[in-house]
């Protein structure tokens, strides 16, 4: 029986998925305003995994990845004015230059893979429904969630509120905005302070962050899923606030089964990220190393856990995997269930590796790789 640690419950729990023989899972897509980065390998290079072995075991996966091409805030926006492109081409330009590289490492793309454009009369009927059942009001042509109408708020992050309010504060939101009843409300629609916008009943506007995910998954998978997954950074304050408007507008919990939130990569001392100017670019080591080295890189870090990238390792990964191919012709050994073991306890990926390395050659080495997703 497959086991997963819950972020919610912060538990590991047997694996059922709601369906008997059915998995849908969502994981948050990237922001397409810069070049696809380690971190971002990281996430999807896991998931991308998990589905493999999901199928392995005979089940059905829906996967539904998507790109936050818009929202309230104005990334993409600015970075489109700078160049002297559209909004739209600026997120296409990076959308593809991330295909491309999960490509490169072979991460099969999702089922949908959908743009938070394309939903947004699923964000506004949802909008509508919240106000209209008093989780939500409307002040000056913006939408804000009532956070005092759900009792759960901060059950999945478990941060007190003070946390919570400067860690959002952090990512955007504003606790002085004099429209809100509460300092810790958040922005479901924003009014127009330009272009791109998009007609509403509250006038025009652009949508928050959080309900996007919410409508989308709404849209492609239904009221409930199996499988959440994302970056650990994403907890507080993207998806808590989404469980709070998906099952005030559902009135079906939970909404998600299985939380499952990777760990973040650092590189010297500090999480990738663009605003730091630390990121370690895929495009830039596929040009050193092979996907597969990178691949096993990744996949040596248990997805729970933060890991700091250094070169070192990936070189030792690349002598290791050269090493690795003369024995797919050897003789067949190694415990194929103990390969499976690793994997049912929490998705333990590098114990899994370890023991292919150590143990396995022949039919035994190849199928645990092919599992895994390394072309060979």
């Amino acid at each position: 029986m497959l086991q997963l640690y819950d972020s919610l419950s912060r538990n590991k729990k047997d694996f059922v998925p709601l369906s008997k023989g059915i998995v849908k899972l969502y994981v948050c897509g990237i922001t397409p305003n810069n070049a696809t980065h380690l971190g971002h390998a990281f996430t999807y290079a896991v998931f991308d995994t998990l589905i493999r072995y999901l199928k392995f075991k005979g089940l059905s996966v829906t996967y539904i990845q998507n790109a936050t091409d818009i929202n309230d805030g104005d990334d993409v926006i600015k970075q489109a004015a700078e160049a002297g492109k559209s909004w739209t081409e600026i997120a296409r330009q990076w959308i593809e230059h991330f295909h491309k590289q999960m490509n490169a490492l072979n991460v099969l793309p999702p089922d949908k893979y959908i743009l938070a454009s394309s939903v947004m009369g699923q964000i506004i009927s949802m909008n509508e429904a919240l106000i209209a059942n008093g989780f939500a009001y409307v002040k000056n042509g913006n939408v804000y969630f009532d956070i005092s109408k759900f009792e759960g708020y901060g059950s999945l992050s478990k941060y007190g509120r003070d946390q919570m309010l400067m860690i959002s504060q952090e990512r955007g939101n504003d606790p002085t905005d004099p429209n809100k009843k509460n300092p810790m409300d958040f922005v479901l629609w924003v009014k127009a302070k330009g272009d791109p916008n998009w007609k509403s009943p509250w006038g025009p506007g652009r949508p928050g962050w959080h309900i996007e995910c919410s409508a989308m998954v709404e849209e492609a998978l239904g009221d409930q899923i199996d499988i959440h997954g994302g970056g650990r950074d994403l907890i507080f304050p993207h998806h808590e606030s989404e469980v709070a408007q998906s099952e005030s507008f559902t009135g079906k919990k939970p909404y998600v089964q299985f939380w499952m939130h990777t760990g973040m990569v650092m590189f010297e001392g500090e999480k990738m990220s663009k605003s730091l100017g630390n990121l370690v670019l895929v495009e830039d080591l596929l040009k050193k190393y092979s996907s597969c080295a990178i691949r096993w890189l990744l996949l040596s870090h248990h997805y729970r856990h933060p890991w700091e990238y250094e070169e070192d390792e990936l070189k030792n990964y690349e002598k290791k995997f050269k090493a690795l191919r003369s024995r797919l012709q050897e003789q067949n050994s190694g415990d194929w269930k103990k390969v499976e073991g690793f994997l049912e306890d929490d998705f333990n990926t590098p114990e899994a590796l370890r023991y292919l390395e150590v143990e396995c050659g022949g039919d035994t080495l190849k199928k645990g790789l092919d599992l895994l997703g390394f072309k060979i």
